[in-house]
């Protein structure tokens, strides 16, 4: 069984409950996240200090050089998201797709902390709630907004303006859609090459 987390906090919990190993989620991560806002590479480090179980890193991966990063900051391996939206066999609505291929830098949000924190590309909905926090709503008022199945009309019915659209930062640097086998392949050699073009570093 493996579990995510977003803090040291959480990582030590879910090894003392016997899981058999975590995956420490950043800040950059797309979809649900945690309050504490931890990036990827001050979390990893921290949590890697702190358990004594294998470690996935998760949020803001998306390359073979960001593969490697993580590794060299204390993880064992990684855990990708965002990276497989823009592929052939993602069940994701091919209009989100676009939408992710389409996303530049900043193009993402962390909002909803009250209900459960989650990071959104910019739309309709989005800003919808960002004219909701004007009038400092309650709970019970951001729950009205957020209705249900929003997610699914976002994502997978292609609702491109009122559907909340979960995707990481890293969505920045996705600019095709390609095979699912070709981003594991792309990763790999990216890693690979990382690797190879650090070791001629003079430190």
């Amino acid at each position: 069984m493996v579990h995510v987390v977003s803090s040291v906090k959480f990582a030590l919990k879910a090894q003392e409950a016997g899981v058999d190993a975590v995956v420490a989620e950043g800040f950059e991560a797309g979809g649900h996240n945690g309050r504490e806002e931890s990036t990827t590479l001050t979390l990893i480090p921290q949590v890697a200090k702190a358990i004594d179980i294998p470690l996935m890193a998760a949020g803001g991966i998306a390359t073979g050089q960001g593969m490697l990063a993580a590794m060299a900051l204390g993880a064992d391996g990684v855990q990708v998201g965002s990276r497989f939206v823009a592929t052939h066999e993602a069940s994701s609505h091919m209009s989100f797709k676009q939408a992710v291929v389409d996303a530049g830098e900043g193009a993402t949000h962390l909002t909803l902390k009250e209900l459960a924190p989650v990071r959104l590309l910019r739309n309709k909905f989005w800003q919808d709630v960002q004219e909701l926090y004007t009038s400092n709503p309650s709970i019970e008022d951001l729950k009205q907004l957020l209705g249900r199945a929003r997610a699914k009309k976002g994502m997978f019915e292609g609702d491109m303006k009122e559907g909340e659209l979960e995707i990481g930062q890293i969505s920045g640097l996705i600019d095709d859609i390609i095979p699912a086998a070709q981003v594991v392949e792309n990763m790999i050699n990216e890693f690979n090459t990382a690797k190879q073009e650090l070791s001629k570093v003079n430190f």
